[in-house]
């Protein structure tokens, strides 16, 4: 019997308060998540942001205990996962590869190659696909491989996305149905998703899919709602977490939560739909922050829905997704990690000039182009800084 690893990737999280400027410069050094038209400015742009945002992260992470859960509940899923496949007469072991953290994709890889596995099965726990999150890890793993001939003999098998498993649906319409079941009045609670946003070019001009997978999944998860709870509640999706001065996807969350205040919803369910692990974005971004704004703007009950972590449900999935990819047709890692628009994303392809609408967006590139202008007199020594005896 051939001896399988599934290889779980997932993004990481600094478990202690000194680890958060580290992972903050790992992950945005990332071409993918700071898109500049120098790759060479990226690394020092990297450590500038992470330097100015450590302070306020670390406030973060010790509001929810000083440092991420996401590693160990990661670790969690694996050892289920692994125990779910052994019952259903699969020889697998299961490993963990975080994009920005420990345990890094390296690390695994060499777990891999050290046990002897026959063949792989690489499981993003991203259930659907995005550039800067599933298509990040794909080429992380990639260059390794390439790097490596002894890890590029190995046959590799990818699950690129699966926003519509039975399992993920089905899980996620039984945690909401819960959360509606606690409510006084059920029917009227209002369901609120909130999903990890991705700026609104990867959409647009690299053909990210994302946008449409976290909709699909949406309308399963209400399909199934009804069809098994007979829920039929008003609900609303936005997006969460944006970062930098870019336009992102909209519209976000803490402009909808006002939005339903002030429309006097009461009782609001608010779902984690991209994030299948508790960790900073649900325990502090949602939990707290959201929260806060909510009650601001009128909500008096507000319910959040637990992250999937280790529910049974979801672990059937997840081993049903990796023997599908086992007994279908093969998804290399190449063909997991394209898009539908070929686009150069080391360095991006093109500067984004040009007006917007958001003003946010045309002061953020002025502001870029006066940091690089600094970079550059630090690096150079001359420049009309130093000429005006400034610098």
């Amino acid at each position: 019997m051939a001896k399988v690893g599934v290889l779980l990737m997932n993004l990481g999280g600094p478990e202690r308060i000194e680890d958060v400027g580290p992972f903050l410069y790992n992950l945005f050094s990332d071409p993918e998540i700071i898109r500049l038209p120098v790759s060479s400015l990226v690394k020092p742009l990297a450590w500038f942001i992470s330097t100015q945002r450590s302070r306020k992260s670390q406030q973060a992470y010790r509001s929810i205990g000083g440092g991420s859960p996401l590693r160990r509940i990661t670790e969690q899923q694996a050892r289920e996962l692994q125990s779910q496949l052994r019952q259903r007469g699969i020889d697998a072991t299961s490993y963990v590869a975080m994009r920005y953290w420990h345990p890094f994709t390296e690390c695994a890889v060499a777990d891999i190659k050290a046990d002897g596995i026959n063949e792989v099965v690489v499981l993003p726990l991203y259930p659907q696909f995005s550039i800067s999150t599933s298509g990040s890890s794909f080429r992380e793993l990639s260059r390794l491989r390439e790097a490596d001939q002894a890890f590029k003999q190995l046959p590799i098998r990818c699950v690129r996305s699966w926003f519509n498993q039975p399992g993920y649906v089905r899980s996620m319409a039984e945690l909401i149905a819960e959360q509606i079941s606690l409510c006084d009045r059920p029917q009227e609670a209002h369901i609120f998703f909130s999903a990890h946003g991705v700026p609104k070019s990867y959409v647009e001009e690299a053909g990210d899919p994302y946008q449409k997978e976290i909709e699909g999944s949406s309308n399963l998860i209400m399909a199934q709602l009804e069809g098994s709870f007979g829920y039929k509640n008003h609900y609303t999706l936005a997006y969460q977490s944006r970062v930098g001065p870019e336009e992102w996807l909209k519209p976000y969350t803490e402009e909808v939560l006002q939005e339903l205040g002030e429309a006097g919803i009461k009782d609001l369910i608010v779902v984690p739909i991209s994030f299948v692990s508790e960790h900073i974005e649900t325990l502090e971004e949602i939990d707290i922050q959201y929260r806060s704004l909510a009650a601001k703007y009128g909500v008096v009950n507000f319910r959040r829905v637990r992250a999937l972590d280790t529910y049974p449900a979801f672990i059937e999935g997840l081993a049903d997704l990796v023997i599908s990819c086992l007994e279908g047709p093969e998804i290399d890692l190449e063909e997991a990690a394209k898009l539908p628009k070929r686009v150069k994303l080391y360095p991006q392809e093109k500067w984004q000039w040009g007006w917007n609408n958001s003003s946010e967006v045309w002061n953020g590139r002025v502001a870029m182009i006066v940091f690089i202008s600094l970079m550059l007199e630090l690096f150079i020594g001359q420049g009309p800084l130093h000429l005006l005896g400034l610098l």
